[in-house]
């Protein structure tokens, strides 16, 4: 089931950049969009850029103008636009913007004040949280650009990917559901095609991991695959309890003890000889 879900996860639909300036130009809600960091529908709503607010105003006009035009492609021609407008028509843009960012900054003062210690550290632990996901997702676009080889997949995966589109099920999840319980059913020689695919495939991954590290090696990129070895660290010895200690100089004692007992002895029988 853990492959299951790997898999749903993979499916699900990743909001890339170029799907957020979408939503700020009419597909979707824009201020939606632009609410990050903030939880609750009462927080202050992030303004546009003065480049959004250009392809929030201008988009209609230029759809109307390109109607043969998908959102993509009408969305770098307004990009295009946009780089060659004056910069004193740009101005204007980045004077509203400047304006509206001015008065959102006080609106979240004024908000973050009525907030309740408890609120307060949840807002801030999920502007975390939302950091590391943005560190992560530009992570993986740097691996990808640096060509980083795709990871091997193992023998459910392929068999997934063969037959998923010939599956029955209505969405996506209930297709999976349905290829996880098909599997669970196949016998060990009718998985060992499979199984033999993803022994192929980890062998191409080892390769092609190698060629890739020894450029990222050239390229000084060790950090993005070499974790940093930790020092480790040295063991000190452990104290000895007390009872170790009393036991030890009690042993130490015992000798002591007894070489001053024969000296007695040895002087009394010296004394009776005399």
């Amino acid at each position: 089931m853990a492959a299951v879900r790997s898999l749903l996860g993979r499916a699900a639909t990743v909001v890339t950049g170029a799907q957020r300036l979408l939503r700020a130009c009419g597909v979707g809600s824009a201020e939606k969009c632009f609410s990050r960091g903030i939880s609750t529908d009462e927080a202050p709503k992030r303004p546009l850029t003065a480049y959004l607010r250009f392809l929030v105003e201008n988009r209609p006009v230029f759809k109307q103008k390109n109607p043969e035009m998908d959102s993509r492609e009408l969305l770098k021609k307004m990009a295009g636009a946009w780089r060659e407008l004056p910069v004193s028509q740009k101005q204007v843009y980045e004077e509203a913007s400047k304006t509206e960012w001015q008065r959102y900054g006080k609106d979240v003062a004024a908000y973050k004040a009525q907030l309740t210690p408890a609120q307060a550290a949840a807002l801030k632990e999920e502007r975390s949280r939302r950091q590391a996901k943005r560190r992560w997702r530009k992570r993986k676009r740097e691996l990808t650009v640096l060509g980083k080889p795709k990871k091997c997949r193992s023998a459910f995966n392929i068999f997934v990917s063969e037959k998923f589109k010939a599956s029955e099920g209505i969405s996506p999840a209930a297709k999976l559901k349905q290829l996880y319980d098909t599997w669970q059913k196949l016998s060990s020689s009718q998985k060992q095609p499979y199984v033999q695919l993803a022994e192929d495939d980890k062998i191409r991954y080892e390769n092609e991991m190698k060629l890739w590290e020894a450029k990222m090696i050239q390229l000084g990129r060790e950090d993005l695959f070499r974790s940093r070895k930790k020092t480790p660290k040295k063991k000190t010895p452990k104290k000895k309890t007390e009872k170790k200690k009393t036991a030890e100089t009690a042993k130490k004692a015992e000798p002591v003890e007894a070489s001053s007992r024969e000296q007695k002895v040895k002087l009394k029988s010296k004394k009776s000889e005399e």
